[in-house]
């Protein structure tokens, strides 16, 4: 009934997990969320303190954010604030969850192409990816080759 419902504008900073529960589709991933502001002493652009959410989508939106996000992709969040305390190993915690609403890219900092997904009896979920360590650094390694772009047609060169 009374919920904090916020809008979050940031980048996506996990490659989304997705899952397929019993109680349906969920996907969940990090947003980084740094604000910016100009500062009159230094006379530039400054950044503020980064903060992380985690956020999940659940059903149709946990489908079409995995097949559409990535690391990096700037995005707007609309969902309802949760907000968790909990003492491990004798340290306080406190985790700032967004059980999202809608998501989309942010087309003031880039273009994206619209897709409707396949009607669902012939739909296909993305494939389910390993379970990230949260409080891990983050994996390095090469991306899968199918992330990675692939030369394309040379382009037509009009005369």
């Amino acid at each position: 009934m009374n919920e904090t419902i916020i809008c979050a504008v940031g980048n996506v900073a996990t490659q989304p997990v997705y899952r397929d529960l019993a109680s349906g589709p969920s996907a969940r991933f990090r947003l980084a969320v740094t604000p910016r502001y100009w500062d009159r002493e230094k006379n530039t652009w400054t950044d503020g303190h980064t903060n992380f959410f985690t956020v999940w989508a659940n059903r149709q939106l946990a489908a079409n954010a995995a097949a559409s996000l990535g690391i990096g992709d700037p995005v707007i969040v609309q969902g309802r604030l949760k907000v968790r305390t909990d003492t491990r190993e004798g340290q306080n915690w406190t985790s700032a969850d967004l059980d999202a609403v809608a998501i989309g890219h942010d087309l003031a900092r880039g273009t994206s192409a619209f897709r409707r997904p396949n009607k669902p009896e012939t739909a296909t979920a993305p494939e389910p990816r390993s379970e990230p360590n949260w409080d891990s650094a983050p994996d390095t390694s090469e991306p899968p080759a199918d992330l990675v772009d692939q030369p394309g047609p040379e382009p037509a060169v009009m005369t």
